[in-house]
């Protein structure tokens, strides 16, 4: 099943997306995409609703994050192999954790504020994996079932701000609407490989990124596996997985986003972004 949350900023509902595409309330059912709702066996049950039985949604509604009350963003950097090749970075020996403030979460289709005293505001398509139940200490085999479904995330960085500026990667990735999340959280039975995934990118319809996740250095078990080793992963967190390569600073000469340009980004099955950048007030 495809779950949306939809309705103005702060105030969201949830839903679900039909056969015909079209968004249904489901607000009679749970109030919200978060908690003991998106455990697995509870998003499986919603699957016994009739959509028909549903109201039907305006498609004029704006899109919030597909899931609310993540109390962690957890991203993985240089996670694809041609990506860590762009940059001249080495492949790291385990996974490189970094969060990003939830505070950056925002609607798929929200602007894309750029900070202010940004020159070097970059793009990154990324999976993102959305935690169902408690996780700890949970072993690679068992580590799916703790996934409530993927979305498609957009790992926005400021360059200058991560990597020229002392200290950690976090400023550089926790501005405000810095974290697009959705349109849809789908959950896992749709996702038979989350390992085979189409991931692409455009900027003023330009293609800057293109990739599979088959080129990931360390799959979805792995990390939600590995991270539960140092961490309790609770429901609604979000694991951004990193990003294939195009990105604005691996180009030669580098290049990156002014307001007004118009960024599409999506992953096969998990649905599509569109954002405009423009400055922050």
């Amino acid at each position: 099943m495809k779950f949306v949350r939809y309705g103005a900023e702060g105030a969201e509902k949830p839903g679900l997306i039909d056969a015909a595409g079209a968004i249904r309330d489901l607000s009679g059912h749970i109030s919200d995409l978060s908690g003991a709702a998106i455990d697995p066996d509870a998003l499986a049950k919603l699957s016994s609703v009739d959509p028909a039985s549903l109201p039907l949604v305006s498609a004029d509604e704006r899109l919030g994050a597909c899931v609310a009350g993540t109390g962690k963003f957890i991203c993985i950097g240089l996670n694809y192999s041609d990506h860590a090749a762009e940059t001249g970075a080495t492949v790291p020996p385990e996974p490189i954790i970094f969060m990003k403030a939830t505070s950056a979460i925002s609607g798929p289709n929200d602007d894309l504020l750029i900070p202010r005293g940004s020159e070097k505001t970059d793009w990154e398509v990324e999976l993102g994996i959305v935690i169902g139940r408690k996780a700890k200490y949970v072993s690679e085999a068992e580590a799916l079932d703790y996934v409530a479904g993927y979305c498609t995330i957009h790992d926005v960085s400021e360059r200058a701000f991560q990597t020229e500026r002392s200290g950690q990667w976090t400023k550089g990735k926790s501005c405000d609407t810095f974290g697009p999340t959705g349109p849809w959280l789908v959950t896992k039975d749709e996702v038979p490989d989350p390992q085979d995934l189409r991931l692409w990118l455009t900027v003023n319809g330009e293609t800057m990124q293109d990739g599979t996740t088959k080129t990931m250095v360390y799959g979805a078990a792995y990390l939600v596996s590995y991270l539960s080793q140092f961490m309790s992963l609770q429901p609604g967190d979000i694991i951004s997985t990193g990003t294939p390569p195009g990105v604005g600073m691996g180009m030669k000469p580098p290049r990156y986003l002014k307001p007004g340009d118009v960024i599409e980004l999506g992953i096969d099955g998990l649905g599509s972004q569109r954002q405009t950048a423009r400055a922050d007030a």
